[in-house]
């Protein structure tokens, strides 16, 4: 049943005071209005044990300390990104200054593990890479820069994904140079961290490439340099490193064991690993069953999942959800990162996080685990020290794709034969995290991203709520202590439901207030995914809440939104769509012997797109295949049911 309601911005701080013992003491309430209470306080903001509070950032940066991201012309450094974090303004690798429309809440800068400081040694020309014929190579196209060093870098990618690159050049562990890098960005997060105001994260990504094939992870860590900076980054090239998650997995349990210290990984958006992101058997093991350990590690250590980011949605593909019409949104299905191989339809379903999640529920049922239990999460993946979520301002993700009247009708990326692999258009901007903690810190910050209470958006940030339970009522969506009947009467997004009551089903309870500086929204949709009673993968996508009187069709379709967007300026106006929308739904068709899993995707009204804004800025005349506007989105981290065994 579809229901719009007008929750308010419940989702506030809190503020509490001290007072001394004694006072408190004299102030106790009487037994009569206690009872009156029914033991609870008269106000429901006091006792809080939950959180009250969103914060926005991204876990995935590369500044000029990555090979790829330096050798393409990027000057950034680590604290340059901070700085531009934070709210600074700072100048661009093309030397345009640029500034966010508003500072993030917490930052990561992840530069790739292998090669770790050898960028700066190439563009300098040492002399142990001078000597090294790659070396002399990419120190000459680095410095020619422009599409020279573009080129030179998704080369350089290519041959470290293909084992072709020079050991001289593949830093790793052991070299002064590795570890000279690694203290600086241990240096620079402690160095920008503020907390309550701004966190930075220790952090680097894991950069497992299989011939090609993406199977990165960004490792986060909870601790400060007492503790992270005892270790150096594992790498993935032998002997030093693996490029096995397996072996991540165990060095991650290593370090917490070694250090006392708590860290988890995120895996890198599937869509560019040729069927390897949720595979169903071991390609590190010739292809062998996976096992149980396999599925306890997995869970265990990689709680998140990054749905979107630069290089294209990993939500849902069309091919695989036929009946969804919002599943085709910047789709990326070209081949593999450095396009040695074509994308085959059969690789689909072990890139997407909903086939992702299905999968572990098919796992579960062989395994006992649940390997695919992740949450969702967005970021950027930006090669330029620079994040910019907003579409009228993006820096692209490369310094190549900065600003410029040439960008958007660049080819970006050829197969083997010179046919286009990817157009520089088909770069989005920055996906956000958003995290449900009780404040702006690292250990609450990573605490809730750890139990998955946190969410992907395409780059707005909208505040969603997500719980579920067994008695939500539709009263439940005129209350304005919304968080409180969340998570006094069930559960948050990244949680478990087990048996409910004989004959209820689940009831969720969703609200989404639209981003302050943003675009209203056009719907609220539950998003379920479950194995029949044959264990086959089954999905359906529920409208839930919407703006406008809109009705279903006799397709239970619901009529598009509308447009007001005018490309002219470009802009749009909030004359449709709502600022808010909520709802208590309870699943129709629930079969409480089935595992299921829910998320909900709030969708925006239609926006321009980064190419919209490039369009009238350059003047420009495009090509009509370029779009030109899109429906952002928030995907939340699912909950998932499992009748009690």
């Amino acid at each position: 049943m579809r229901r719009q309601s007008s929750f308010g911005k419940v989702m506030i701080g809190l503020v509490v005071f001290a007072a001394p013992a004694l006072a408190q003491d004299a102030i106790d309430p009487s037994p009569e209005l206690a009872d009156a209470l029914a033991g609870r306080p008269y106000s429901p903001y006091a006792d809080r044990a939950f959180p009250t509070e969103v914060y926005f950032g991204d876990t995935h940066v590369h500044t000029a300390l990555s090979a790829d991201a330096g050798g393409g012309g990027t000057r950034l450094l680590p604290r340059d990104a901070y700085r531009f974090a934070r709210g600074d303004q700072v100048t661009s690798n093309t030397g345009q200054p640029v500034k966010l429309s508003r500072p993030f809440d917490f930052y990561m800068i992840t530069d790739h593990s292998d090669g770790m400081g050898a960028i700066t040694d190439i563009i300098g020309g040492a002399p142990n890479i001078m000597a090294d014929p790659q070396g002399k190579k990419f120190n000459e196209a680095f410095n020619a820069g422009g599409e020279e060093a573009l080129r030179a870098a998704q080369e350089l990618v290519g041959l470290f994904a293909n084992g072709q690159l020079s050991d001289e050049l593949n830093y790793q562990p052991g070299n002064p140079a590795y570890k000279r890098a690694w203290d600086d960005i241990v240096a620079a997060a402690e160095e920008f961290n503020e907390p309550g105001t701004f966190t930075t994260f220790i952090a680097y990504e894991w950069t497992s490439l299989v011939e090609g094939n993406n199977l990165h992870r960004n490792v986060i860590f909870r601790d400060g340099p007492e503790r992270a900076g005892q270790i150096v980054p594992y790498t993935t090239t032998a002997p030093v490193g693996s490029p096995n998650p397996r072996d991540l997995w165990t060095w991650l349990q290593n370090y917490e064991d070694t250090v006392g210290g708590d860290v988890l990984a995120i895996p890198h958006n599937g869509n560019l690993s040729n069927g390897m992101m949720f595979a169903m058997q071991d390609d590190f093991a010739e292809g062998a069953p996976l096992d149980s350990d396999y599925a306890a590690q997995r869970s265990k250590w990689e709680r998140l999942y990054e749905a979107t980011q630069i290089k294209g949605d990993g939500e849902a593909h069309p091919l695989l959800s036929p009946e969804d019409e919002f599943a085709d949104f910047e789709t990326w299905d070209y081949g593999n990162l450095d396009a040695s191989v074509e994308k085959t339809p059969d690789m689909l379903p072990a890139e997407y996080a909903r086939s992702g999640l299905q999968r572990g529920l098919m796992l579960e049922e062989k395994l006992g685990v649940n390997p695919f239990k992740f949450g969702l999460v967005g970021a950027s993946d930006t090669h330029t020290g620079l994040t910019t979520p907003d579409n009228d301002n993006f820096f692209g993700k490369f310094t190549a794709y900065e600003p410029s009247p040439e960008r958007a009708t660049h080819v970006s990326k050829t197969y083997a034969d010179g046919s286009v692999a990817l157009n520089a258009w088909q770069y989005i901007t920055a996906g956000l995290t958003a995290v449900w903690a009780e404040e702006n810190t690292r250990g609450a910050l990573f605490d809730a991203m750890e139990r998955r209470e946190a969410y992907a958006t395409t780059g707005p940030r909208m505040r969603v709520r997500f719980f579920g339970g067994w008695d939500f009522s539709e009263d439940d969506t005129q209350r304005r202590d919304l968080a409180l009947i969340g998570y006094s009467k069930g559960v948050p997004m990244g949680s478990d439901l087990t048996d409910g009551p004989d004959g209820k089903a689940p009831s969720f309870l969703v609200y989404a207030l639209r981003d302050p500086m943003g675009a209203n929204l056009d719907r609220i949709q539950i998003v379920k995914g479950w194995l029949d009673v044959d264990g086959n993968p089954q999905e359906r996508v529920y409208d839930v809440a919407w703006s406008g009187d809109r009705q279903p069709g006799a397709d239970g379709k619901l009529p598009a939104v509308g447009d007001t967007v005018d490309l002219s300026i470009p802009s749009w106006t909030n004359t449709i769509g709502s600022s808010e929308l909520g709802s208590v739904w309870i699943d129709p068709d629930f079969d409480p012997d089935l595992k299921a899993f829910y998320y909900a995707r709030v969708i925006e009204i239609p926006t321009p797109r980064w190419t919209a804004y490039d369009r009238a800025r350059f003047d420009l005349d495009l090509p009509e295949d370029i779009p030109l506007k899109g429906q952002e989105r928030a995907y939340t981290s699912p909950i998932w049911y499992g009748p009690e065994d």
